[in-house]
């Protein structure tokens, strides 16, 4: 019986991914915008630092969210990460001026899994909401 009890707990948890995988981030904030770096691990130190760039430079933040837009994602996926050799993945795809968060995180999601080839589902790397 116990048995059946801890393969039963192991695939109730399987279902829920979420639970399972808690990706630490970082959080910046810059004109009047708090940026979310969401730390995955598949991300390369060169993936990372340019993430972190957009947190910290008010120049890299601008071209990424226009002023005076509102809420903004970064989608990715893991397959295909964010930068290879200098070069930004097809599938990375980020969207801003968007009513909500969720918005946001939604239409980024859409676009990187229509773009992304074979592999896992993709994720949010960024997003920027105002203050």
């Amino acid at each position: 019986m116990r048995k059946l009890g801890t393969v039963l707990g192991a695939a109730a948890l399987a279902g829920i991914p979420a639970l399972a995988q808690q990706v630490p981030n970082e959080t910046y904030r810059a004109d009047g915008v708090q940026i979310t770096v969401h730390l995955h691990s598949f991300l390369s130190e060169e993936g990372l630092a340019m993430l972190r760039l957009v947190g910290q430079n008010r120049d890299a933040l601008s071209l990424f969210v226009p002023e005076g837009a509102r809420f903004a994602a970064m989608a990715l996926a893991p397959s295909d990460g964010l930068v290879a050799d200098g070069v930004l993945a097809d599938s990375a795809v980020a969207v801003a001026d968007l009513p909500d968060l969720s918005s946001a995180r939604a239409a980024a999601l859409d676009g990187c899994n229509a773009a992304k080839g074979r592999g896992p589902d993709c994720v949010i790397a960024l997003d920027i909401q105002p203050e």
